[in-house]
């Protein structure tokens, strides 16, 4: 066998929680350019919608859903109704969050539980309802989206962090309780990407400086560089496919370094 066939998600269905852009929909695409059959979930039609056609646009037939992952008995649902329609997944992707940027005295308990929820229950939700399905076929790969956050505090994101470390434990946790039924269950903790979303604190300013985040995020990165998405879909490819089955309860962090580097000299 060519060890490029390891790496093939032929014959597969991957499902990738609110991939209708950004991260979700780059590692959809990747593995559906990979041979996975591709299905994803968003919180409303619209937001599926545009996933839809975006998808399409890159000639990619993927199948959408509309589904909040916080809720347990509609994720049940979503999971049989995906295996009526395409298949038991075999590949599970926890990418769908939130983050609230709000300093701890000023973030509500409400707030805090509603990061939580997203970000750490609703992997777990999500899991509990592929687990079954994975177990009977007698192999599955799980893959959760953890952030340096996983590792690192910050300030304004005490809700993001304890759901991000906490999912990095969660991740072990399927390891240790599933590894033996041939599951293998990882997680990607990517750095600063350079998305829409962060688009702002990267643009140049008026005087033609970069913008101080900028500037911190680059000289704290060894790769000296914020990253892209595409830096992130070969490590999710790899950690979906046959190349990575001896490889359980791991976070691989895509972060150009960041974790490795106390920083220059000021």
């Amino acid at each position: 066998m060519n060890i490029l066939d390891n790496f093939s998600l032929k014959g597969k269905t991957a499902l990738v929680t609110g991939a209708s852009y950004g991260i979700g929909f780059a590692i959809a695409s990747a593995y559906a350019e990979s041979g996975a059959t591709v299905v994803f979930n968003d919180i409303n039609q619209d937001l599926v919608d545009k996933g839809l056609a975006a998808y399409r646009e890159k000639g990619i037939k993927a199948h959408g859903y509309v589904c909040d992952v916080t809720d347990e008995q509609a994720v049940q649902t979503l999971v049989k109704q995906i295996e009526t329609d395409v298949g038991t997944i075999d590949i599970l992707v926890n990418n769908a969050g939130i983050i609230r940027r709000v300093p701890m005295l000023d973030m509500s308990a409400e707030e805090f539980r509603k990061v939580i929820d997203v970000d750490l229950n609703a992997p777990f939700i999500v899991a509990k309802a592929v687990l079954p399905g994975m177990i009977a076929k007698g192999h599955g790969k799980i893959i959760n989206i953890c952030s340096m956050m996983s590792e690192l505090g910050r300030e304004t994101v005490s809700a993001y962090a304890a759901a991000k470390g906490g999912l990095k434990m969660l991740t072990r946790n399927i390891c240790s309780e599933y590894g033996c039924r041939n599951i293998q269950c990882n997680g990607i903790g990517p750095g600063y990407i350079a998305t829409p979303q962060t688009a702002p604190l990267r643009e140049t300013q008026p005087d033609g400086s970069r913008p101080p985040f900028d500037q911190f995020i680059v000289a704290k990165t060894p790769a000296a560089r914020w990253g892209t998405v595409e830096d992130l879909v070969g490590p999710a490819v790899f950690l979906a496919s046959d190349a990575s089955n001896f490889v359980n309860g791991q976070i691989l962090y895509v972060d150009g370094g960041i974790l490795a580097y106390i920083g220059k000299q000021p």
